[in-house]
C-alpha cells in the first residue's frame, strides 16, 4: 500500500494525541563546550571508552538514544520549526519517528572471511575515532541523532559543528543523546559540539589531529571546504531533483506521490521533488489532477512575476521563503488561497530560476518535453551533475531503465513519493547524510568505518 497524504495526515493525529504538549526544557551541558579543543578532547576520552565497549553495550546505549528521541519527538519538532521558521511540526515528527526506528545500528557492522588452504582471512570494520559532522538547520536534530547512531555503533564518538541557525535544537538533541549514554551505562560526551558554532570552530575541527573523518551534510560551499581539507571527507551536498513522468505511467498517482513528496515538511528534504518534467500529451492531465485533486494553486504569469522576484532577490535565494508552506509564500505576493492549497505550480522553461535553482519550497515548476528522450536531457541537465537524487513516473520498464542510466543518482524513486527513498513508505533504511558528491550515497553505520584485513596463514581452516 502506498503512502500518501491521508496516511501522512493519520500518523501525525495520533502521535498528537498521544503527546503532552510541553514547553522544552533548557538544554543541560552533557557534551557541550565553549570552545572545540575541548570539545574534542572530552570526544577523544569518551571513544576511548566506546572502543573497549562489546557491540552489545552499544546497542544498548543506541536503543536508548531510540527510545529518547522518540519521546521528545514532538519537543525537537517544535525547537525546530520555532528556531529556524522552516518546516511543520507534524512532518518534523514523523521524521524524527523515523530516524528512531530505521536507521541502522551495529547490524549495519558485518565481517567478511575467507577460508582455504592457505587459512583464515577476516575483513573488519573497525572505528575511525572521532568524528567532525557539520550539519544543517534543515534538518537540525534528524541529521545529529541519525549520524550519531551510526557512529557510534562503528566504535567512534562524533564533535558537531551544526549550523548556528538551529543551534538550540542542535545542542538539546547532542544533550539527549549522552543522557541516553549515561543511563544504559555509557560514558558522557559520545557526541560533542560548542554553544556558539562559527566558521572559525568549523576550521578548528576540520584540522585537529584527532579528527581523521569528517561527514558534512549542507550546502556545496559546505562540502567543498570538507573535501579541501586533506582529511577524509564525505560530503552530503545539494541536489535538484527532477521528477520525470512519462506518457505510460498513472497520471493521477503521479500527481498525488509528486505533491505528496515536494510539500513533505514544507520541500526541506534534499531528496524531496523540486521540479517536474513531463511530455507534452500529459502535462495537461497531470496538472488537472494537481490542482483539481491534490491541492495545487496554479500560478498566473503575473504571480509567477512577483513570486520570482520576493524568493530570489539580488543577493541570491530569499532565505525567508525557504521551507515556509505555500499559503505563506503566496501570502507574501497578496494572494490569499484557503487551507486546503499546500503546492505552487506553474509552466516554464528549464532554464527559469525557480526551476533551475534548488529551492526548498512547496514549489513546482512543471517543464514541458517533446518526448521521452527529450524529458530525459532536460531532467539530466536540471540535476547538474549532483548525482543526487531523481524520481519517474513510468510503466515501461526501457524508459526506467534508460533514465537511470542518464541520471546517474545515488537515489532513483520509481513511481512513488520521494521520501519512500528514506524507508517511510518504501524498503530500505533511513538517512539524513546522502554522500552523492564523495559517492558513499546513503550513509550508515558501515560508512563511519575503516576496513581491517586480518590475517592467519595456515591455520584455523577446518575444512
Amino acid at each position: 500500500m502506498s503512502v500518501n497524504e491521508k496516511m501522512i495526515q493519520d500518523i501525525v493525529q495520533e502521535v498528537m494525541a498521544k503527546l503532552t504538549i510541553v514547553a522544552a526544557p533548557v538544554c543541560g551541558s552533557r557534551g557541550i563546550f565553549n570552545d572545540m579543543n575541548t570539545a574534542i578532547t572530552q570526544a577523544k576520552k569518551a571513544q576511548n571508552c566506546i572502543h573497549k565497549m562489546s557491540m552489545d553495550q552499544r546497542e544498548q546505549i543506541i536503543k536508548r538514544i531510540r527510545t529518547k528521541t522518540l519521546e521528545n519527538a514532538e519537543i525537537l519538532a517544535r525547537m525546530g520549526v520555532d528556531e529556524t521558521g522552516m518546516g511543520n511540526v507534524g512532518d518534523k515528527i514523523l521524521k524524527h519517528r523515523l530516524v528512531a526506528e530505521k536507521t541502522p545500528g551495529t547490524e549495519d557492522i558485518s565481517t567478511v572471511a575467507w577460508s582455504g588452504d592457505r587459512g583464515l582471512t577476516l575483513v573488519e570494520m573497525g572505528p575511525f575515532g572521532v568524528i567532525g559532522a557539520i550539519t544543517p538547520c534543515t534538518n537540525p536534530s534528524e541529521t545529529i541523532i541519525c549520524n550519531s547512531i551510526g557512529m557510534i555503533a562503528g566504535g567512534n564518538t562524533v564533535v558537531f559543528n551544526p549550523h548556528p541557525a538551529a543551534v538550540k535544537t542542535s545542542l538539546f538533541a547532542v544533550n539527549m543523546i549522552n543522557e541516553a549514554s549515561l543511563e544504559a551505562g555509557g560514558p558522557d560526551n559520545i557526541a560533542c559540539t560548542i554553544e556558539k558554532p562559527t566558521l572559525e570552530s568549523s576550521s578548528i575541527m576540520m584540522k585537529h589531529e584527532e579528527i581523521q573523518l569528517i561527514a558534512a551534510t549542507g550546502g556545496p560551499g559546505v562540502v567543498t571546504a570538507v573535501l579541501s581539507s586533506g582529511k577524509r571527507g564525505i560530503g552530503a551536498g545539494a541536489g535538484n531533483p527532477p521528477a520525470l513522468v512519462d506518457e505510460t505511467a498513472d497520471i493521477q498517482k503521479a500527481a498525488q506521490d509528486i505533491v505528496n513528496g515536494c510539500t513533505f515538511d514544507n520541500n526541506l528534504p534534499c531528496i524531496a521533488e523540486k521540479e517536474v518534467v513531463a511530455v507534452e500529451s500529459i502535462v495537461d492531465q497531470l496538472i488537472y489532477y494537481m490542482t483539481a485533486e491534490q491541492g495545487c494553486y496554479l500560478l498566473s504569469q503575473a504571480e509567477l512575476k512577483r513570486l520570482s522576484e520576493t524568493v530570489i532577490t539580488e543577493k541570491g535565494l530569499n532565505r525567508l521563503c525557504v521551507g515556509r508552506d505555500a499559503r505563506t509564500l503566496l501570502g507574501m505576493i497578496g494572494v490569499t488561497v484557503p487551507g486546503t492549497i499546500r503546492c505552487i505550480i506553474f509552466e516554464g522553461e528549464k532554464e527559469h530560476p525557480l526551476i533551475s535553482e534548488e529551492l526548498m519550497m512547496p514549489i513546482l515548476g512543471i517543464v514541458r518535453a517533446k518526448d521521452f528522450n527529450d524529458a530525459v536531457e532536460k531532467a539530466v541537465w536540471l540535476e547538474h551533475g549532483n548525482r543526487h537524487s531523481a524520481h519517474i513516473h513510468s510503466k515501461h520498464i526501457d524508459n526506467i531503465t534508460k533514465f537511470a542510466k542518464a541520471i546517474d543518482t545515488a537515489i532513483l524513486v520509481k513511481n512513488a513519493p520521494s521520501y519512500a527513498a528514506l524507508g517511510f513508505g518504501g524498503e530500505g533504511f533511513c538517512t539524513f547524510t546522502i554522500a552523492s558528491r564523495t559517492g558513499e550515497g546513503l550513509t550508515s553505520a558501515s560508512t563511519f568505518t575503516k576496513r581491517r584485513r586480518c590475517v592467519m596463514s595456515d591455520s584455523l581452516c577446518i575444512r
